[in-house]
């Protein structure tokens, strides 16, 4: 019995299913997360299922959160999408359910879980939710909403299939999802839409970007710019992918003071491997595209010299 069989299986023996994704979501965190749950709410209406993880920060268009008690998990199946460590896991009481599957595109470094399902080679976690679909058609049902989701979840993590993780798979998995009633094009606006104030940030990431001769570069932008712009933390993952449109830059670190004073780096590279040194700042992801903390300025300068050595490496 493959992995998605005993996925399938187990889904069928719970009565509740309740389904995390990872705390700060991005598109396909909630096209993973609620698409999942609408796959299994149309395939199994007499199922009570459950998407959790408060506030979406922005991303209310495309699904919003459910209320549960702590009582509710007691015997449940608990599912969590698109995470790659426990303590990213959005609501902590994942714990409280019977058993727990994880569902997840990143690198499997930590494997927790009952039963563990990674796909490194998949775009997104909406990939694989559409794969897990598609392998039970003849027992699972993906409704409109649900391809409205997952879409937007593999637009998301591809950069609307600019990045490397984009496969032929991915783009006939994307055309399939298109065939269903709902309008990408209404869709990738909104995805792609920011406010003003966003948008002036934008511009202070082009006019402040520093440059090394091998193409590491790097942008601060500190407590006291964000509440200039009247900006938060969530909405400073819209400028994340502007560095990587100069030519000269070849990976970059976005480091974004928080309210508490440290640092969330954000990480991104066109070729040299970034999820190690994203490892060794309490961080990790993709090879490409990584996230790390910086605890002070620092660290933050730490981070920049191994990005430095990272290009120089490569370009050697």
């Amino acid at each position: 019995m493959n992995v998605t069989d005993q996925i399938l299986t187990e889904i069928k023996a719970y009565q509740t299913i309740i389904i995390h994704r990872h705390q700060r979501p991005d598109p396909d965190a909630l096209g993973s997360q609620v698409g999942l749950a609408e796959i299994l709410r149309t395939s199994f209406p007499d199922k009570d299922i459950y998407q959790v993880g408060g506030p979406v920060e922005g991303l209310e268009f495309l699904a919003l959160m459910d209320e549960v008690a702590d009582d509710v998990y007691q015997g449940a199946l608990v599912i969590v999408t698109d995470t790659a460590n426990s303590p990213r896991i959005s609501d902590d009481r994942y714990t409280l359910g019977a058993k727990l599957i994880k569902i997840d595109h990143h690198p499997n470094d930590e494997p927790y879980g009952d039963l563990v399902w990674v796909n490194t080679e998949a775009s997104s976690c909406s990939e694989i939710i559409y794969d897990f679909y598609n392998h039970h058609q003849d027992e699972l049902v993906l409704n409109d909403a649900a391809a409205r989701l997952l879409y937007a979840g593999i637009v998301g993590d591809t950069g609307r299939f600019l990045y490397p993780a984009t496969t032929s798979h991915t783009l006939k998995v994307a055309a399939e999802l298109m065939s269903y009633d709902f309008n990408p094009t209404d869709l990738n606006r909104e995805l792609e839409q920011i406010p003003m104030s966003v948008a002036k940030l934008a511009g202070y990431v082009y006019q402040n970007i520093e440059v090394d001769q091998n193409g590491a570069a790097k942008v601060i932008l500190p407590q006291s710019l964000l509440s200039e712009y009247g900006i938060v933390d969530s909405e400073t993952a819209a400028i994340v992918s502007l560095p990587g449109v100069i030519d000269e830059v070849l990976a970059w670190g976005i480091f974004v003071q928080q309210p508490e004073g440290y640092y969330r780096v954000r990480l991104r590279s066109k070729g040299p491997v970034i999820n190690e040194l994203a490892k060794k700042h309490h961080g990790g992801g993709h090879p490409l595209a990584s996230g790390a903390n910086a605890k002070n300025l620092d660290e933050v300068a730490e981070i920049y010299q191994e990005i430095q050595q990272l290009c120089k490496n490569h370009k050697k």
